[in-house]
């Protein structure tokens, strides 16, 4: 499993640092699960976050691509096998575009629709400097007529993470092109952040393509 091998080190750290007490240590164990679990979303919410206040104010993450049906039937846990089947839907709305740019278009709204599992962290840029967090809490669901249809439900934190409080390495994951980027190498910056505390100079240094500021 890919969440596996992304993550052992982690939870590996969560058990050496667990007091050895059956109690307390059952509840080290859960939270540090739920942790070690999670993976870590930028996901765009409209051209220039247009549907970005929307989204949060009724609780939810969406994209559209042109393409008016329920998804339901098509998402397996095969992406490769949902591109082949969209992909055709997907250049009936948009004729001009290349195989190449369907491929990559099925497979954000894939990850929107399917990828991005349950209890997932996403975080949206507001186009203000600021991105928006959230926990994904439901599956997809179909919303006709909704200008971002193809939805899932997520309970948004009241608080906004500052683009300028993000390390250097993080700022460029989280703009990169396209409408989803995994982000969860940088899962402890994001933990802080989303508490509120800065990112410790160990976490902004973490990245050996970023040189040292303290040098």
């Amino acid at each position: 499993m890919p969440r596996v091998s992304t993550c052992w080190v982690h939870f590996a750290s969560c058990l050496l640092v667990t007091p050895p007490y059956a109690g307390q240590q059952n509840k080290g164990l859960t939270a540090c699960f739920r942790v070690w679990m999670k993976d870590y979303y930028r996901v765009m919410l409209g051209r220039g976050s247009m549907y970005a206040d929307v989204c949060r104010q009724q609780g939810f993450i969406g994209a559209h691509f042109g393409i008016n049906q329920d998804l339901t039937i098509f998402l397996g846990d095969d992406q490769r096998e949902f591109n082949q089947q969209v992909r055709p839907i997907y250049l009936g709305a948009f004729p001009e575009k290349s195989k190449g740019s369907a491929g990559l278009s099925c497979g954000f709204l894939w990850t929107i629709s399917k990828g991005i599992e349950v209890g997932d962290i996403v975080m949206s840029p507001n186009g203000q400097g600021r991105y928006f967090v959230g926990e994904v809490t439901g599956d997809y669901r179909y919303v006709a007529g909704n200008e971002q249809p193809h939805q899932r439900p997520v309970s948004w934190h009241e608080e906004l993470i500052d683009r300028s409080d993000m390390s250097e390495s993080l700022r460029n994951s989280a703009g990169s092109i396209g409408t989803v980027s995994n982000v969860s190498k940088y899962r402890d910056e994001l933990e802080q952040l989303i508490k509120g505390e800065p990112a410790s100079q160990s976490l902004v240094s973490q990245d050996p393509t970023v040189e040292d500021a303290t040098v």
